[in-house]
């Protein structure tokens, strides 16, 4: 299955879950999409229910089955508790963390930042959206890319970032300092349920 490109918000209603992480999506229409969006409504089977979240966060981090899958695999042979650390992988890629350091306004526009070779890691340009950063690597940007616009607009924008990157406005770059612990991810999400659902 191909990744989605088409409108966030509505696949925000489909789930009913703010996929951008900003709540702007159901601010004005908190009821699914379509025709029968507002009287739509239907009682989910245990399958379903373990569906529907492991597609919000699939549709959060803009991964398609595939990756989604692969990610899921790789935390079920660490050793930690199985669906944080499916958590914790998917916020190490490299295109979260751009968007989490504010070089994007969303996670979608910090994938292309990353494709078109904006971004360096340890000074070194990665054009890997998914690389998966290390503590204590650096993310910085390409000097000629600076200056670039959308990148000046969006960290005008950002207001706070999470505790486990540090930014150095001076240098325009940030250090991961640590894997996140569960408690600074989205309460909203149940990553039990995606355990459930890939371990049927």
């Amino acid at each position: 299955m191909s990744r989605y490109t088409g409108p966030n918000y509505k696949k925000a209603r489909r789930v009913m879950f703010s996929i951008l992480e900003s709540g702007k999506e159901l601010a004005k229409r908190p009821y699914g999409p379509g025709q029968h969006g507002r009287t739509r409504r239907r009682k989910l089977s245990d399958y379903g229910t373990q569906l529907l979240e492991k597609q919000k966060v699939r549709f959060m981090y803009g991964l398609n089955e595939r990756q989604f899958r692969k990610t899921f695999e790789e935390a079920a042979k660490l050793k930690g508790v199985l669906g944080e650390d499916f958590l914790k992988l998917l916020e190490s890629r490299l295109d979260n963390l751009v968007y989490r350091i504010g070089f994007a306004n969303t996670r979608r526009a910090a994938r292309q930042l990353v494709n078109h070779g904006h971004i360096t890691v340890n000074g070194k340009k990665v054009d890997i959206p998914s690389y998966r950063v290390k503590a204590g690597e650096v993310i910085g940007l390409k000097e000629s890319s600076k200056e670039h616009l959308a990148v000046k607009l969006a960290l005008e924008k950002q207001t706070n970032r999470v505790e486990y990157i540090s930014f150095d406005e001076n240098k325009m770059q940030a250090t991961y300092l640590r894997m996140p612990e569960r408690s600074e991810l989205s309460a909203d999400i149940n990553e039990s349920l995606i355990v459930e659902f890939y371990n049927r």
